[in-house]
């Protein structure tokens, strides 16, 4: 029996002998119990204690695996210290652009747009500021780009008919100094003519407006005269600074007769040499880019020039209406506040609106309160035949601008520049809308022909 359960142990630890050698992930050990058994393996008689631990390679085999390639030593190194992981496969140490990892997508994108329009408004600012130090030299080149894009088709329509190009330039300057000189001097003599009768009318409707006041509001007549002797009192005592403003007005007359002089001059070359002046522009710029920014300004330029003519047709209704409104009313000065509602109405929105409101004034002084109430009625009016009409069907095909943009960009040019900046802001806008939006849309089209660089006139000759 003790044979026969001694023969059952042996065949036990055999078994499980051969389980262990079978399955990969045993932990090779040895019972305490069996530490006297031989576990010689009868098909090589070698000692199972000697052999390495399953799924090691056997002694001298190469490390493909390790860091050291092959030949190396496979298992920990000596002095059972662990291996480190070599430099390649370590984690990457954190340098000073490191952390924008961590950084999500959006905040970068936001800080990238960030500093790019910063930049943008950073040259935009010094761009005014240069501007505005050299306003007596930019304002009368403005004015003279504005003039040419209402002359320069009369002048191109003399050149095809076999006109020589200077001829053709000086006509048309001509026609156009000509014209405003006329319009000048009738508003002037109107001016004298009327004022006398202006003066006299002005006392009866300053009394009516006085009685229309205190029996409308709860004041009286000796209250109203008082805050008019103060009004005089004022101006007395601010005898000195009228007198400075009147020396600064004396210099201003003087920089705007130099400024209508320049104007004339450039005006009389963007008419004879505008299209070689701009070649010779355009040849500054890379030559890849040079034909889209030459059909860019082509574009501007044609949106410039229905901008002008359909804002002249639409200041020329608004002048026409008016003035035959107040002439029906009596009310003296026609003809200057028509010319002053034509001029007016060059800076939409706002500019028929402030010359009408001068018109309703001198009609309130002149003829009383009733009249003045009329003249109103037609100021208004016209101005809706104005913006429902007028704009959408002539300045809606030359300038496709929102009315808030347009809203918008006047409010910024009377921050910038004052009348000026109102008068160029939607021109402006208009260009800039035209030239973006073709340059950003210029290769799903045909490219434009390339510019004929050698019809450009040098801008500097040496003899």
């Amino acid at each position: 029996m003790l044979r026969r359960a001694t023969h059952l142990a042996h065949r036990a630890r055999e078994r499980i002998r051969a389980a262990r050698e079978h399955d990969p992930h045993a932990w090779q050990h040895q019972h305490p119990d069996d530490e006297h058994d031989d576990w010689d393996d009868p098909a090589d008689g070698a000692d199972v204690e000697d052999r390495p631990p399953l799924g090691s390679p056997e002694p001298g085999a190469p490390d493909l695996d390790g860091p050291l390639g092959p030949g190396g030593v496979s298992g920990p190194p000596a002095g059972g210290q662990r291996r480190r992981a070599p430099a390649d496969r370590r984690r990457p140490a954190r340098g000073p652009g490191a952390p924008d990892d961590e950084v999500p997508r959006g905040l970068r994108v936001a800080a990238a747009w960030s500093w790019r329009l910063i930049v943008v408004l950073a040259g935009l600012y010094l761009l005014l500021w240069a501007s505005a130090y050299v306003a007596v030299v930019v304002v009368p080149v403005i004015v003279a780009l504005l003039l040419a894009a209402l002359l320069q088709p009369g002048a191109a329509a003399l050149v095809r008919h076999g006109w020589p190009p200077v001829l053709a330039a000086l006509t048309m300057l001509v026609v156009g100094l000509g014209t405003v000189s006329g319009i000048i001097t009738l508003v002037v003599q109107q001016v004298v003519t009327g004022f006398g009768d202006l003066a006299e009318q002005a006392g009866q409707g300053i009394e009516q407006v006085r009685d229309l006041v205190v029996r409308t509001f709860p004041v009286t007549r000796t209250q109203l005269e008082n805050a008019v002797a103060q009004l005089q009192q004022t101006l007395v005592d601010n005898e000195d600074v009228l007198a400075s403003g009147a020396l600064t007005t004396a210099v201003t007359v003087g920089e705007v007769a130099t400024g209508i002089l320049l104007a004339l001059f450039t005006l009389f070359f963007f008419l004879k040499d505008g299209r070689s002046i701009w070649l010779w522009l355009v040849g500054l710029f890379p030559r890849d880019s040079r034909a889209f920014v030459d059909e860019a300004a082509r574009r501007s330029w044609r949106t410039l020039i229905s901008y002008v003519r359909a804002t002249a047709a639409v200041a020329m209704v608004d002048a026409i209406g008016i003035g035959i409104g107040l002439a029906v009313l009596g009310v003296p000065l026609v003809i200057p506040l028509a010319a002053l509602v034509f001029l007016g109405a060059f800076i939409p929105i706002i500019g028929s609106f402030l010359a009408g409101t001068v018109a309703v004034l001198v009609a309130l002084v002149s003829q009383g309160p009733v009249t003045a109430l009329v003249a109103l009625a037609i100021v208004v009016a016209v101005m809706q035949l104005e913006g429902h009409v007028l704009q959408p069907l002539l300045l809606g095909r030359a300038v496709r601008v929102h009315p808030l943009a347009v809203v918008l960009a006047i409010a910024a040019g009377l921050l910038v520049a004052g009348i000026f900046g109102a008068l160029i802001a939607v021109p402006t806008v208009a260009c800039a809308n035209v030239a973006g939006t073709y340059l950003s849309r210029r290769y799903d089209g045909p490219r434009p022909p390339e510019p004929r660089r050698d019809r450009a006139r040098p801008a500097v000759t040496a003899q």
